[in-house]
């Protein structure tokens, strides 16, 4: 079970380590390495997504380990509470940033627009506190939108 600690409350996760076997082998060396801790949500659009995992609080990017395959054809679909990786538009461009999806995103499933954003894990408890994230008040913050206004801090995740 993964936690994600933030200040708004922990995050229960559940991985697919069935389904994205590379993915969350990934994202459980970037927990063991502490990389997520301190970092923020920054970018929250409502109805959509929170994403995070790659900005420390004054919007500068962390260095991340080289990307990974993208496993967005592993039959998951981007449905509300599951975790995703978030990539450019390079199909295989993943490294540490995820968003957890607020409603039934299926358009980012693979083969529907493009090869998709892969689907790794689903929160398992505590979707009220990914709910009061999403409802934050956001702006612009050094060039990038959709930042919320107070600082939404990852505290620290955990693999227990």
């Amino acid at each position: 079970m993964i936690t994600i600690k933030t200040n708004h409350g922990d995050i229960k996760v559940e991985l697919f380590d069935d389904k994205a076997p590379i993915t969350c082998e990934n994202f459980r060396q970037y927990v063991a390495d502490g990389f997520f801790n301190d970092t923020i949500f920054h970018r929250v659009i409502p109805n959509f997504m929170i994403q995070g995992g790659g900005m420390e609080a004054d919007m500068s990017q962390k260095t991340t380990r080289a990307p990974i395959k993208n496993e967005a054809d592993n039959g998951e679909s981007n449905r509300r509470g599951t975790l995703a990786m978030a990539r450019t538009m390079d199909i295989n461009s993943a490294t540490a940033q995820f968003f957890i999806n607020l409603r039934d995103n299926d358009f980012l499933d693979h083969g529907t627009r493009d090869f998709g954003y892969a689907v790794f894990g689903e929160v398992v408890d505590s979707m009220d506190v990914v709910d009061a994230i999403a409802a934050v008040p956001t702006g612009n913050k050094s060039g990038h939108q959709d930042v919320p206004v107070e600082t939404v801090t990852i505290v620290e995740v955990t693999d227990e």
